[in-house]
């Protein structure tokens, strides 16, 4: 393996990890209305939080409450190795999804501070309204980074120069929608599964009859998204045989992921969606390669042209072989401490 495809596959592993870890902290912050409340309560006080005591707490949010801000570092480190290894793809992919990209910040921004201000509301009306605030952040980077999905995977409109521009007509084509709301629903599913591992009997029961439905959905606009590149609107692979396995195997997360949902098991219900999410960053990074960006004309910017010389590459492999374990080391010590279900072995924090 050279440097370059090592460098690669590091940038889709940063990547498809966030997919898995802020996939389920987006499809939490979604369907939080809907699974809130203290496991095993109802919502016998009115005061639309179904706690029944008239307290702010939510064992959704509680379930990703350890976690959130921590899973956003992979998003960082992606994003400083797409600076620091492939400045071309940097300067041209950022350009080009502007729109997107500053959309998925919004909705990080978002929903972060009305997580973190939301135990602060002293009314329900008051939490109503942060709890809107809360949906719209998860909502709104799961369903553009489906559209960023489906782009790459369609193809850009590259101009002469190398740079693209993105109109409403790309975002908003059949293909590109299809993406994104699947992309929008595995999240969502995943959250579900992520709080039954992480609740009581009641609740992780709630959880998996929804994530199970949520999973129906995602799997019949997914088939919509493959009809339609079976008939020439969809995508447009490089390497079509690697890419119709990687949708096998997607295929089958989703299934292995509602069967084991449909019959209450938990731990591989939450191990298949964690696959199903990641998947797509493997679909767009192998389906593609070597080429890493694409256009409908069937050429493209690889590999080579994208990364940086193989000076800078050695320097920052030097770095990356201490900060890439700390991350890795600091993620797992954060799962082992707050290993335990909610409301078990740590308060409340929503």
């Amino acid at each position: 393996m050279t440097l370059e495809t090592a460098w690669l596959a590091l940038l889709g592993l940063l990547l498809a990890g966030y997919f898995v870890l802020g996939g389920y902290d987006y499809g939490v912050q979604m369907l939080h209305p809907f699974l809130g409340g203290r496991d095993g309560e109802s919502d016998r006080d009115g005061d639309g939080d179904g706690d029944g005591d008239g307290t702010n707490r939510n064992a959704a949010l509680d379930a990703i409450a350890p976690f959130f801000l921590g899973n956003e570092v992979w998003l960082v480190a992606f994003a400083g190795v797409l600076f620091g290894a492939f400045p071309h793809l940097e300067g041209t992919l950022l350009s080009g999804l502007y729109p997107l990209i500053v959309a998925i910040l919004v909705g990080l921004v978002l929903g972060n501070a009305a997580i973190q201000l939301r135990r602060r509301a002293s009314t329900a009306r008051g939490r109503r309204r942060w709890d809107v605030l809360i949906v719209c952040g998860g909502a709104l980077p799961a369903v553009c980074w489906g559209l960023v999905v489906g782009l790459l995977l369609h193809g850009v409109p590259r101009r002469a120069g190398g740079s693209f521009h993105i109109g409403p007509g790309d975002v908003f084509s059949p293909f590109t929608l299809a993406c994104g709301v699947t992309t929008a629903l595995l999240f969502a599913a995943h959250g579900t599964a992520f709080v039954a591992l992480r609740s009581g009997p009641e609740l992780a029961s709630r959880s998996r009859h929804l994530g199970a439905l949520l999973l129906r959905g995602a799997a019949a606009v997914g088939a919509l998204a493959l009809l339609l590149t079976l008939f020439g609107a969809g995508a447009s692979m490089t390497n079509r045989a690697t890419s119709a396995v990687i949708a096998a195997l997607f295929a089958a997360a989703l299934a292995g992921a509602w069967w084991f949902m449909t019959h209450g098991h938990s731990v591989p219900a939450f191990a298949a969606t964690c696959c199903a999410t990641a998947l797509p960053v493997l679909l767009v990074g192998a389906g593609h390669y070597p080429y890493l960006l694409i256009s409908s004309a069937g050429t493209g910017l690889t590999v080579d042209h994208a990364v940086t010389d193989g000076a800078t590459l050695q320097i920052l492999s030097a770095f990356g072989v201490l900060v890439v374990p700390v991350v890795l080391a600091y993620q797992s010590w954060s799962w082992w401490a707050f290993r335990g279900r909610t409301g078990q072995r740590h308060p409340s924090y929503f």
